[in-house]
């Protein structure tokens, strides 16, 4: 009888103790964001990829995929020499949702509004809302970017 009472007070406190504590998970989260808007902001690819997995996978809104962060790197370095593609500011996030999968993966959606960006000819872009998909995996004691899917919203019609 007592196995039978330990095991369900296991049961109903696992998910505490496989979330010993979502809020600072998602602050690290957060913060691996951060770096990535700092990198993009500052033209320094290093600092953008800082969070990113070894093995990570990204796919931007025009299809150009890196299949590692040092891939990666090395295109984030060669897009940041593209004055026409850093030109603009993006606004504040438009959301950003956190969801825990279990204790060691996390996938998070998120949006920007970008403005004044232009295309290779320099003329302006209508302002784009681009979405952003990341699936995280703690690895140690860090959440790393293991993949990260980037898209454009198109209005409709």
């Amino acid at each position: 009888m007592k196995s039978i009472g330990a095991l369900c007070m296991l049961i109903l406190f696992a998910p505490v103790l496989l979330f010993a504590n979502p809020d600072e998970d998602r602050q690290q989260i957060l913060a691996a964001f951060e770096s990535w808007n700092a990198g993009w902001n500052q033209r320094d690819a290093d600092l953008a990829v800082q969070h990113y997995a070894h093995n990570t996978d990204w796919t931007n809104a025009f299809g150009d995929r890196f299949k590692s962060k040092d891939e990666l790197r090395e295109g984030l370095a060669f897009i940041f020499g593209l004055d026409f593609v850093i030109a603009g500011e993006s606004d504040e996030l438009d959301y950003i949702d956190v969801r825990f999968l279990n204790d060691s993966t996390a996938i998070v959606r998120s949006r920007r509004i970008r403005y004044g960006q232009l295309n290779s000819g320099g003329s302006e872009m209508v302002p784009r809302r681009i979405n952003h998909l990341r699936l995280l995996e703690r690895q140690g004691e860090q959440w790393l970017i293991v993949s990260h899917l980037i898209a454009q919203q198109r209005d409709r019609g």
